[in-house]
């Protein structure tokens, strides 16, 4: 709510929730006093000034209207005003560092048209020692808005940035719903500051014309609720009009919603617009406890922030809707291939319906074609749906209909809350009209209010108006009769499946016969490539039997040989149809064939390197490959003595193909084997002779060591790198953190990675600094368990720091860029150092030794 209504005021008597919808914000008279304003006319003549212009250029209100601007600003200023107004390609031009009368301050500018004036706002530059360039520090935060995956981890990255961009002690991310009420989605604060995660405020609060000068204006800065500001002069021109300040950036604020953030306890704001498809989707809110007064410069690199945000938004947006289309094509091909079986529609529809609730989530679905009826779930009766249908004829034709609530606009839905509560109907014909309908049940919503959304109108110091709330405790409303929402999302998937069942319709009334053929041609083809793979298999059991009677070995021998190499090809084959016969992971075929032989000895086994995907032909050769090497080193090798090691490591060669390192170690001394048996020509001779690779193995007398080159053609690297040395962790042992800790880092996002890693371990609050006195500082203001320190922080380093939290008992580590430590380890006070760039594990095993220091 943002400006009060006086008594006498021409909404006395009318006082509701719609009233601040109808109060003129935008021309309140004033501006903010960290900024002074000049409105000029087409001819640079002074119109309207603010009672404060005479700090920025010695003149005073009286003296300056109706003057040439140019006899009042030196002719460098005006010279770069009046070339950025006749570039005029954006709505709000901006100028930094402007100098005025006085040559040792700099301004910066902002200028605007507003009706016929060109309004000219001028702001203190803040002295700096240091070039603080803000538009750098933008887009390695965008960077880490882009790893993220999801819509919560994206608002979350995005709430931290602008709080680290602006230095607020809280930010918000408030989502606008379509009722116009805000939710809180994501939020970053000050560990001490109460939390407003997932409240939602009323629509009232931000009222219409408040939401259209978002739209218009991106960012809106309150340095201090306190400030009494500075008054337009004069107040309205000689037609009695008042200016018009909608874009102005130094706008005051109506004493409401001053008010209003005084009862939150904060005197400093800034909303920043996120904008999506040219329609406001949210806000950034950031609130500070004191006043906070953030640079025009710097809030422009904010702004930058909020519109390249609003692009990854839009972006995740498009991935959804690209996963939806992945998923509504390959329920497409189910479809498709039921019906090719001779299935028809209802039926194919209700053996998909699981796949189809994975897509568009729902408790109960209606198929109602050719006036047929057929259900599953919670649902209306055939009686109770023919009305339904009736109802749902009067809806447009061309799309999908969803509602939350039927029993609003269909009244008898009503009495059927017990089972459905709201549904999304997907017209398939025209006519008549067939409908599949997805019904939902009623879910009692429980929505936390931030205040009672109804608030009423009251006396207040300003008049009869509605008082902003006194608290903001949460306030729960039950929501009845209403299913979960449809979401934008769900909509999309259900046009996709709309236009999908169209073309199956037709396809089913014009292409029957044709349709029945092909799925004939197709059971054709199924069974030829079954009676391929059968005899595939029958052969290559036939030659395994073969082989391995030739190895003369004893009928148990045999027997334990034999049904070791079949039980490997079983392992492999049920591998290849979990995946549906497609690539799998050689590393889950490593460990499969190691459990079974050495069960859970893993200290002795190692394993580097990515995991591969392997194509399903070299598989299956692979895993008899696996199986043999495993049984030989059980049998002859590291693997059969206690103190024997194992070792493969997974590479990639130049040429893209796989090599994968077999190397034993502590084992008995190793003799070459005196004749070559069938599971010797496997590993020998089914890499070279199967799959056109390179196989090698020595028989080394420290442990034999093979080597194998897989053709580029059969596999598919993994991106993520799989880590199996388990014993560096058991070493170290797991670390649990639990107050608050500290981050001495002048590297913004080296700082923020290490947050997130002592984060994961358990700390509850973590503090940044980025030089020696605001670390001071957090150490004396709070009981630190923890602190991560870097070395050099550009013009000073961290020792002060170090002997500090040294002196008070602290455990600490000191990340270092530095090759040789050996200077730093004589300069600092006892402690762990780790090497950057650092990971989470080696972090972990230096806050693990640290801590274990610490209490000896």
């Amino acid at each position: 709510m943002t400006d009060a209504i006086s008594s006498g005021s021409p909404y006395e008597g009318e006082v509701d929730l719609t009233t601040c919808d109808r109060e003129p914000i935008h021309i309140l008279g004033r501006v903010q006093s960290y900024g002074a304003l000049v409105a000029v006319s087409s001819d640079w003549m002074i119109q309207h000034v603010s009672e404060n212009i005479g700090s920025f250029v010695g003149s005073t209100p009286a003296e300056l209207v109706g003057t040439p601007l140019d006899t009042v600003l030196p002719a460098a200023a005006m010279s770069r005003i009046r070339a950025k107004v006749l570039d005029g390609r954006e709505s709000v031009n901006r100028l930094f560092g402007i100098r005025l009368m006085d040559p040792m301050v700099r301004y910066d500018v902002s200028i605007h048209r507003s009706g016929r004036h060109l309004i000219i706002e001028f702001e203190p530059k803040a002295d700096s020692t240091r070039d603080d360039d803000s538009l750098s520090d933008v887009y390695p935060l965008i960077q880490r808005i882009r790893a993220a995956g999801s819509l919560t981890q994206v608002t979350t990255e995005a709430a931290r940035a602008v709080r680290l961009l602006s230095g607020f002690d809280s930010v918000m991310v408030y989502q606008f719903q379509a009722d116009d009420s805000g939710s809180v989605v994501a939020e970053d604060r000050r560990g001490d500051l109460p939390s407003y995660m997932g409240l939602r405020f009323p629509a009232s609060d931000i009222p219409v014309q408040a939401r259209a000068l978002y739209k218009r204006s991106l960012l809106r800065l309150i340095a201090d609720v306190n400030d009494e500001g500075a008054a337009i002069h004069p107040q309205v021109s000689p037609e009695g009009k008042p200016l018009d300040l909608s874009l102005s950036v130094t706008r005051a604020v109506s004493p409401i919603h001053i008010e209003y953030l005084r009862n939150m306890g904060v005197e400093a704001s800034m909303s920043v617009s996120i904008m999506r498809n040219g329609e406001l989707w949210g806000l950034f809110a950031c609130h500070h406890r004191t006043p906070r007064h953030v640079e025009f410069e710097r809030r422009t690199a904010i702004e930058l922030f909020a519109h390249l945000f609003s692009y990854e938004l839009t972006h995740l947006e498009e991935q959804q809707r690209s996963r939806a289309q992945g998923e509504m094509a390959n329920l497409q091909t189910r479809l498709m291939a039921l019906m090719a079986d001779g299935d028809d529609l209802s039926e194919s529809l209700l053996k998909v319906s699981g796949d189809l609730r994975d897509v568009i989530p729902h408790d109960g679905m209606v198929l109602y074609a050719d006036g047929d009826f057929h259900a599953t779930g919670g649902t209306p009766t055939e009686e109770e749906f023919k009305g339904l249908a009736r109802f749902l004829n009067t809806t447009a034709a061309s799309g999908v209909f969803a509602t939350d609530c039927i029993g609003g606009q269909y009244p008898p839905a009503a009495d059927c809350v017990d089972r459905f509560a709201g549904l999304l109907a997907i017209p398939i014909s025209r006519r008549p009209r067939d409908y599949l309908v997805l019904f939902r049940r009623e879910i009692a919503t429980a929505v936390t209010w931030a205040g009672n959304p109804t608030k009423p109108a009251v006396p207040g110091p300003n008049g009869l108006r509605l008082t902003p709330r006194k608290s903001f405790e949460a306030w729960r409303e039950i929501v009845a009769g209403h299913c979960a929402p449809w979401n934008q999302h769900t909509r999309h998937s259900a046009e996709l499946l709309r236009v999908l069942l169209l073309e199956i319709f037709l396809k089913i009334t014009d292409a029957t016969a044709d349709e029945r053929k092909k799925a004939q041609e197709r059971q054709e083809l199924l069974i030829s490539e079954l009676n391929h793979r059968v005899r595939n298999i029958l052969n290559l059991m036939r030659g395994l039997v073969k082989q391995s009677v030739q190895e003369r070995d004893t009928i148990g021998e045999f027997t334990t040989r034999l049904d070791g190499r079949i039980q490997s090809l079983a392992r492999a084959h049920d591998q290849l149809t979990d995946d549906e016969w497609d690539y799998a992971s050689l590393l889950d075929l490593i460990d499969l064939e190691l459990a079974a032989y050495v069960g859970k000895n893993s200290e002795r086994i190692e394993i580097l390197g990515t995991d591969v995907q392997i194509a399903p032909k070299a598989f299956t050769n692979l895993a008899l490959v696996v199986h043999e090497l495993v049984t030989n080193s059980v049998k002859y090798g590291s693997l059969g003595s206690e103190s024997g090691r194992l070792i493969i490591a997974l590479g990639q060669d130049t040429a893209g193909a796989l090599t994968i390192d077999w190397r034993e170690r502590g084992g008995p001394p190793v003799t070459p084997p005196k004749r070559r048996g069938f599971g010797s020509s496997i590993i020998e001779r089914f890499v070279p002779f199967e799959l056109q690779g390179e196989a090698d193995i020595q028989y080394k007398m420290t442990g034999v060591e093979a080597r194998f080159v897989i053709p580029a053609s059969y596999v598919q690297f993994v991106a993520k790198e799989t880590k199996r040395d388990e014993n560096a962790d058991a070493a170290s042992g797991p670390v649990s953190l639990q107050g608050v800790s500290l981050v001495l880092e002048d590297t913004m996002i080296i700082a923020m990675d290490a947050a997130d890693i002592l984060t994961e371990m358990g700390a509850q609050d973590v503090r940044i600094a980025s030089n020696v006195a605001d670390a001071l500082r957090e150490i004396e203001a709070n009981t630190i368990e923890l602190a991560v320190l870097d070395v050099n922080l550009g013009s000073e380093q961290s020792l002060p720091v170090a002997e500090k939290l040294a002196e008070l008992g602290v455990p600490f580590i000191v990340a270092t860029g530095y090759g040789d430590r050996d200077d730093l380890t004589g300069l600092y006070p006892p402690c762990p150092f780790v090497r950057k760039p650092f990971s989470n594990e080696t972090l972990e095993v230096a806050i693990s030794t640290a801590m274990s220091h610490s209490k000896k």
